[in-house]
């Protein structure tokens, strides 16, 4: 276990100078040769120890008789922090959107006979909003910043940025809430919360128009899940029993209602109460 807290502290202390340091050439800028030297030196070193520890617990799971996958992932899961796994998925997840949207492909999860549920519409105004502005910035700062360095790296953290917001909106408008012909209903918010519910969690569905607030994902402590998209939510699911989920960087909790947001409320509601028949 010391080996593994090793590995999980050498990469939260490389990785983030190591990220500074690529966008610093990216952008242009030239670090002095020594300093390029010592950093892959680092880094170097730090991919060794992770190799040797991810080795040595992928060679356990071997020995207890996991396959050869399982035993991977379970290497990388005990290395690897949730919330930092999580959050690289998402980057994936959103990239792969964006290209998804860029090329109008179908949405992501939808089947034949699903009935799909977009739920974009109060966000969508605001997200074109944030564009706008950070495309501004953009221009802005590359106009008022006099050092040339400088200007490089803050023009591509600029562009990631902006690449960035389009990816999370492209990631909402290509995975919309699904239900299924047997009545499963998957709640999601593009890459960062996938919720899956059976037909048989379901107590009751109802079109009912809130405006909560809080964050995108707030459980308050009776147990009722809101899902705010545009601060409010149009969808109460109230459940069978205590259901389990997880937060978008891992923690796990438990619901008992479930609120969240459809731009057709009526139209998910309908296709949720009378599932088709087998």
């Amino acid at each position: 276990m010391s080996a593994i807290r090793a590995a999980r502290i050498a990469v939260a202390a490389v990785l983030p100078a190591e990220l500074a340091l690529v966008v610093c050439v990216a952008a242009g800028a030239r670090p002095p040769g020594w300093a390029l030297a010592l950093a892959e030196a680092v880094v170097l070193g730090v991919l060794l120890l992770e190799a040797r520890v991810l080795y040595s617990l992928y060679a356990a799971s071997r020995s207890r008789g996991a396959g050869p996958g399982e035993a991977r992932r379970e290497a990388v899961r005990a290395v690897v922090p949730v919330p930092v796994r999580r959050l690289v998925l998402h980057e994936l997840r959103a990239c792969a959107a964006l290209g998804r949207w860029a090329l109008r492909r179908p949405p992501h999860g939808v089947c034949t006979g699903d009935h799909a549920a977009p739920y974009t519409g109060p966000q969508t105004a605001m997200m074109y909003g944030l564009l706008f502005v950070s495309v501004i910035e953009t221009v802005a700062l590359a106009v008022l910043i006099p050092w040339p360095a400088v200007h490089r790296v803050v023009l591509v953290l600029d562009v990631y940025g902006v690449a960035l917001v389009l990816a999370l909106h492209a990631a909402c408008v290509t995975r919309p809430h699904v239900v299924r012909p047997d009545g499963t209903l998957r709640i999601r918010y593009g890459a960062l919360f996938d919720l899956t519910v059976p037909p048989d969690a379901v107590a009751s569905v109802r079109v009912e128009r809130r405006y909560p607030e809080g964050r995108l994902v707030t459980l308050s402590e009776d147990g009722v899940l809101d899902l705010i998209v545009g601060s409010q939510t149009t969808v109460t699911v109230e459940l069978t029993r205590p259901f389990a989920f997880h937060r978008p960087l891992g923690a796990r909790a438990e619901a008992r209602v479930i609120r969240f947001h459809a731009d057709a409320p009526g139209a998910l509601v309908a296709a949720l109460r009378q599932p088709t028949p087998p």
